[in-house]
């Protein structure tokens, strides 16, 4: 089934919006990206057939499938997917050509998860920059005509039509430009030379060279060409491969060799002097590995983090002592090692938990998270010692905390639950997480007195409310539940209410008598007290009093 629909964007831009929901319940949105706070990729809650006043009650909510920003969220009443911080493709993916941000809906009691797909559309936000504000070229006046000097290429934060597309070349007398098409549909540009040099003539030639995006409208960036015409060097250094390849494990320590990159030039004297120096190195791979100039040594000086980068690729230059130049590419791909541990996060927790819940009563949801790839970010979570509860796999890295065993807060009515995950890498790492339990108390005790029956003796002519005897019942469970409260029983002594002889204080259980008793007229006689808590509904128990 495929629903459309239009949202408006802040760019006065249309964007078409879909959704594929599967025969599982996952949803796909497309949306473009930098929208503003709070705008409604689409209605979740629909388009799953979810019930919209339940969302709050299941704690309905959106979380990633990795531990970045929370980039969405769930509008409770509406059911609406919104956006909730900034979305920029470009910081989120970089060059791919697809991104696509994983997240899940997770709802409780019962536990329901739903994977989003949320894919994120470029739109036309950056334009063509050159790496340098100037590109300076040093060429023989020997030069022949139709050599080609390579320029490199314009980058751009955006893909597709979005990105560079085409460059144009300032008139000149002496050079025109050729685009190329590399894998991946990336274009860059060198320079042909179209008429001969001459030094004598003119030494310094500058042009300006302009790259365009295909966006609507088109966004473009200038870099200056400065060519220093040289008297004649005719032979250019040449790398001993035209593509050197590494493999290299994260967490290498620093000045560890990389690779030795190798370049060698048939001329003599100055013209043969080779240096080598990374060509147009982004920051992020400069602060990884360094380049000797003289030597060709590729070593690591700074931390290498398979989880941010799992490979580069640089394009290294050597170049000759009057300014000839020539290129080689080196790949360097990262090995994961297991250098992160497993991380727990208690997504709910139902705390206190009654006494009377039924064994599998599920109490809350654990989330458990791994950085590492392959077998390192494999992990299994566990309890280790408590035998009243259990972890249940559920969907993905969740578990359900559940009970195994009906709970008796009268024996124990507190619990410290530890929880344990392990990874499966070489030496495997481990982390942990304590959570504290506590039982909730029910009714579930009557009051026990301390007798079977009680018997009290009195003289006759006794005062009027002197103390017969006391009466005492405990109840184990806990404040209302096991607040005990005494009573007469109705009942009849010698045809009258046996109220009209004794009375019982509710609070202590201290029996008094009524009246003065006569021993000839009454030997002996027989009340109930009844023993009740304030629990709901409340318990009772009864127990005999002989009075002598």
């Amino acid at each position: 089934m495929e629903n459309k629909r239009f949202a408006p964007f802040a760019y006065g831009v249309a964007f078409l919006f879909f959704f594929i929901r599967t025969i599982e319940g996952d949803v796909s949105y497309s949306v473009p990206e930098e929208m503003k706070r709070g705008s409604v990729i689409g209605n979740i809650a629909k388009d799953l057939g979810l019930n919209v006043g339940q969302l709050s009650a299941r704690k309905a909510r959106i979380d990633p499938e990795d531990d970045n920003v929370q980039l969405c969220g769930i509008n409770l009443n509406t059911g609406d997917l919104l956006v909730q911080e900034r979305i920029d493709r470009e910081g989120l993916c970089g060059k791919k050509a697809s991104c696509v941000l994983k997240q899940e809906l997770v709802l409780e009691n019962p536990l329901e998860l739903h994977r989003v797909s949320i894919r994120v559309l470029d739109i036309n936000d950056n334009s063509p920059q050159f790496y340098d504000d100037s590109l300076k070229f040093e060429i023989q006046e020997s030069a022949v005509k139709g050599a080609h000097f390579l320029l490199g290429e314009a980058h751009d934060g955006d893909i597709g039509e979005n990105a560079v597309q085409s460059y144009a070349l300032q008139q000149n007398d002496h050079f025109k430009l050729n685009v190329n098409t590399k894998m991946g549909g990336r274009k860059n540009c060198e320079l042909i030379l179209d008429n001969e040099l001459d030094r004598e003539n003119k030494k310094d030639i500058m042009l300006l060279l302009t790259a365009y995006d295909g966006g609507s409208p088109r966004r473009s960036g200038t870099v200056v060409i400065h060519v220093t015409v040289l008297d004649a060097n005719d032979n250019v250094p040449v790398f001993s491969q035209p593509v050197y390849k590494a493999s290299l494990p994260e967490n290498s320590p620093l000045d560890t060799l990389v690779v030795t990159v190798s370049a060698s030039d048939a001329d003599e004297g100055i013209n043969s002097e080779i240096s080598y120096a990374f060509d147009h190195a982004s920051d992020d791979h400069s602060k990884i590995v360094s380049l000797n100039p003289k030597t060709g040594e590729v070593r690591v000086t700074g931390v290498v983090d398979y989880e941010k980068m799992s490979s580069y690729e640089m394009q290294i230059s050597a170049r000759d002592g009057l300014g000839l130049v020539s290129y080689s590419t080196l790949i360097v791909d990262l090995t994961d090692v297991n250098d992160n541990a497993p991380v727990i996060n208690l997504k709910s927790l139902s705390n206190p938990i009654s006494e009377n819940a039924s064994p599998g009563t599920e109490l809350g949801l654990i989330n458990v998270q791994d950085r590492d790839s392959e077998k390192n970010g494999l992990v299994h979570c566990s309890i280790q010692q408590n035998v009243h509860f259990k972890l249940v796999p559920s969907l993905k890295n969740y578990y359900s905390l559940v009970t195994t065993g009906q709970l008796d807060r009268e024996l124990v009515s507190d619990y410290n639950i530890t929880i344990s995950a392990t990874d499966e890498g070489s030496p495997p790492l481990s982390s942990s997480k304590s959570l504290h339990l506590s039982v909730a108390d029910i009714n579930d005790n009557p009051p026990v007195f301390e007798e079977q029956s009680y018997s009290a003796y009195v003289s006759e002519n006794n005062k009027a409310g002197s103390t017969l005897c006391s009466v005492s019942a405990r109840d184990p469970d806990w404040r209302q539940n096991g607040t005990v409260i005494y009573s007469l029983l109705p009942s009849e002594v010698n045809g009258a209410p046996a109220s009209s002889y004794v009375s019982v204080n509710g609070d202590t259980g201290v029996i008094h008598a009524v009246r003065s008793f006569d021993y000839e007229h009454l030997r002996s006689f027989q009340v109930h007290v009844m023993a009740r808590d304030n629990g709901s509904p409340p318990l009772s128990s009864n127990v005999s009093i002989s009075v002598f």
